[in-house]
């Protein structure tokens, strides 16, 4: 493997910035400090630009097996890779279903193949799968992942006996979707009754409310705390669930976590007017004061972590003139870093904020083995940011197989120029080197 000499670079790490130098030798950072003199294969002057530890996405859908017409692992890698997202962890909502180790497995051994990203998968749990669950490896496999809210897909998990087994049994993190789905479909026939089948997209955050996120979130806190299991809450949409999680322990020491996703900090209601289907999301972007109380949330730290929820569908299925019609879920895994440096150029978040929340969070919630952070003897997951550029998104820098993003025409700041995946320079101005994949995440457990 070609060693890598990084000159001149804004060190964004661990709550500072400090000019540094950075040599890759082998997959890993051999050294860190100012004037490096040694010989590389590779050198890249990185003078005005920010170097971040790769980003890593704790929840993306890459629809591979089964709906490969939307994306697949080698598509959304590749666009991953081109925002800065160096490691991603994928739901199990394929077809089939991820529900038993050989499935699971089957999802490893493509992305070996086909992955420009590093990867970890997570095993779907169901009604009666608590078996193959107990069989899930801890050292290989990034967590557990339960739909207590019917989303895309048919993996339900509602029997009450059964979670109880999942929380009391589970030998590692339980990641969660929480919406009640009582709530959901008694809403769903108010609005039915209401509007027949003429419901508007606005109606979306009126369906899958406050009250199915909050009592389904309350419930899995409960069960975590019961059995003192490790909960990590997907996808916080609402300043009430805000009230479930603490901040008066390090994330280290947490047995509760919960993420929010770039779309609920930057869409809000309103935008159901004029984006329509293209924000439609589950749990559902709503009211403009819970984006602020959770940007507030993510500041107190009682959320720990911002990923995307990355979940594409084709813009021919986004075209639905109805709204039973239109599936959920927007392609964002491209454009997060993006979206926070806005928020940083906003005032509203610092960058060592964003690096903490977007590299240095998910590791530590998931205890990811040496990855990021930037350190000696770390595998080298490594991203430059030019700060002084911006991009404005459009059909033609998009890189997911779905080719649209509800981001399209806005301008935004920041510009990743270079990214190194475990040591490799996978991308550079644009252009990809996929000489060589990415490797399979493993956890210190």
């Amino acid at each position: 493997m070609n060693s890598i000499l990084i000159k001149n670079a804004q060190l964004l790490n661990e709550g500072q910035i400090q000019a540094a130098d950075v040599l890759v030798k082998n997959g890993y950072i051999h050294s860190i400090g100012q004037n490096l003199n040694a010989i590389a294969d590779t050198v890249i002057d990185a003078k005005g630009q920010y170097l971040l530890p790769g980003i890593i996405d704790d929840q993306v859908h890459f629809r591979d097996p089964g709906l490969t017409y939307k994306a697949d692992l080698y598509s959304e890698p590749r666009a991953a890779v081109a925002g800065g997202v160096t490691t991603f962890m994928e739901m199990p909502n394929t077809v089939p279903n991820a529900t038993t180790q050989e499935l699971l497995q089957q999802k490893y051994d493509t992305a070996a193949q086909k992955s420009l990203a590093n990867y970890s998968f997570f095993m779907g749990g169901t009604n009666d799968n608590l078996e193959e669950i107990l069989k899930t490896d801890t050292r290989s496999v990034c967590g557990i992942k339960l739909f207590m809210g019917s989303s895309t897909g048919n993996m339900l998990v509602d029997n009450a006996q059964t979670l109880e087994g999942i929380f009391k049994q589970s030998p590692m993190l339980i990641a969660t979707h929480c919406e009640d789905e009582a709530t959901i479909r008694a809403n769903m026939q108010r609005a039915t009754e209401q509007y027949g089948d003429n419901i508007p997209m606005s109606a979306h955050p009126e369906i899958r409310n406050v009250e199915a996120c909050y009592k389904s979130s309350s419930m899995a806190v409960e069960l975590a705390k019961k059995h003192n299991a490790r909960l990590h809450i997907l996808h916080i949409s609402t300043a009430e669930e805000l009230a479930l999680f603490s901040n008066d322990v390090p994330l280290e020491q947490k047995r509760i976590t919960a993420e929010v996703c770039v779309h609920h900090l930057w869409f809000d209601a309103a935008q159901y007017e004029t984006l329509g289907a293209q924000i439609k999301c589950n749990p559902a972007i709503k009211e403009a004061r819970h984006k602020e109380a959770l940007f507030q949330g993510l500041l107190d730290n009682k959320l720990d972590i911002i990923a995307t929820d990355h979940a594409p569908h084709t813009w021919e299925e986004k075209q639905a003139t109805t709204y039973k019609g239109a599936p959920s879920g927007l392609p964002l895994v491209q454009h997060s870093l993006q979206v926070m440096l806005a928020f940083y150029q906003q005032g509203k978040i610092s960058l060592e904020r964003v690096v903490e929340k977007m590299c240095h969070a998910p590791a530590i919630c998931f205890q990811v083995e040496k990855r990021g952070f930037i350190r000696e003897g770390y595998w080298a997951d490594l991203v430059l940011v030019d700060l002084n550029q911006n991009q404005t998104v459009t059909k033609d820098n998009i890189h997911y197989k779905c080719g649209w993003s509800p981001l399209e025409g806005q301008s935004l700041p920041g510009v990743v120029t270079h990214t190194i995946v475990s040591g490799h320079l996978a991308y550079q101005h644009g252009n990809f080197d996929e000489s060589k994949r990415g490797e399979r995440v493993l956890f210190s457990r």
